[in-house]
């Protein structure tokens, strides 16, 4: 009883957060529900799409929807680490003392936007990195912790490639999903007309607060896996890897790394919370399977080969699910 009531609530709340952001976020259904998976499953999560698309718009709704303190970094070139951590600066305190002491930066917050994070140096982006996996941030050797919950949602444009540096592969493993937010059908366009050229502005109102988001986060990884959807999940992480058991053709030719262990947590935590928003609780096969290219397009790295090829990452990530499904079905041992 106590799950089902856990798992109602969860729809709930969550259903209550979509239709507030969809006061203000018209259509972009997919990049919606990543960013709500995101949420309750405290991972981070990366849109990709062209300027323009109500990226930014979506977060800031996102932050409102449920109270959470939000921070906007803007990513460019001359952006250094200690303009997004925080630095120690040079105080007087009230005995006439001077001391260091640390002003923190704008990733101390709950949700962060990262806007066009690729166009900032390595140097700047590795600034993340600690935060983004330990939730913590370590300046002038002393670490402080950052305050749950904490999401970085990033944006990138796929289009420029002129003063812009692609993210390394250990900051892309970071993400939990990533979301490509594709451009509005021609009636999406019509509404953004009128919504956003007139007098009366929207705004999400607040539906959640931080106790309620912790709460479901909670929920989320309370919801249990059964052996046989996580050796399905094994080996779809395992033929992602070239020669590996479970490697399809088209993976040994075409994959240069695969995912790493985080992309198979990035699937459960995923799946878990596709089927709580279902009203479910248990996690099902169509639920990984759902789960599996956002949370595996980052993460299964192609080669030159691919690209001359014009094979993406999308491409042998479907390929990979349509050869579970025909391959080897003995279950793996642990």
């Amino acid at each position: 009883m106590q799950a089902a009531d856990d798992a109602q609530y969860f729809r709930d709340i969550i259903n209550q957060i979509q239709s507030e952001i969809g006061k203000v976020v018209v259509g972009q259904t997919e990049t919606v529900f990543g960013a709500l998976v995101g949420l309750a499953a405290g991972g981070h999560i990366l849109l990709e799409g062209a300027p323009g698309l109500g990226k930014t718009l979506l977060v800031r709704s996102l932050a409102e929807s449920v109270a959470l303190n939000f921070a906007r970094i803007q990513f460019t070139p001359d952006l250094m680490p200690a303009d997004i951590t925080g630095t120690n600066i040079l105080a007087e305190n009230e005995q006439g003392k001077r001391d260091f002491a640390f002003r923190p930066g704008p990733i101390f917050t709950h949700i962060l936007l990262a806007d066009e994070i690729n166009r900032a140096t390595p140097k700047t982006q590795s600034a993340l990195l600690e935060a983004m996996q330990e939730q913590a941030v370590t300046a002038g050797g002393h670490r402080h912790a950052l305050d749950a919950p904490f999401m970085v949602l990033a944006t990138q444009n796929p289009i420029e490639h002129e003063g812009t540096y692609v993210l390394p592969e250990a900051q892309l493993d970071r993400f939990l999903l990533k979301i490509t937010v594709p451009y509005p059908t021609k009636n999406e366009l019509a509404i953004i007309a009128d919504r956003t050229t007139g007098n009366v502005v929207q705004a999400a109102s607040s539906v959640a607060d931080r106790d309620t988001v912790l709460r479901l986060q909670r929920t989320l990884r309370d919801v249990p896996l059964a052996p046989t959807v996580r050796d399905y999940i094994v080996r779809l992480i395992v033929s992602t890897h070239p020669n590996s058991e479970f490697a399809s053709a088209e993976t040994n030719r075409y994959v240069r790394y695969g995912a790493s262990p985080r992309g198979m947590q990035a699937i459960i935590l995923t799946s878990k919370a596709m089927a709580l928003m279902a009203g479910r609780y248990n996690v099902s096969k169509e639920d990984v399977r759902l789960a599996a290219l956002p949370a595996l397009r980052h993460r299964v790295l192609v080669n030159y080969e691919a690209e001359a090829d014009g094979v993406s990452s999308d491409t042998l990530v479907q390929n990979l699910l349509s050869h579970l499904e025909t391959g080897d079905r003995e279950p793996i041992s642990v």
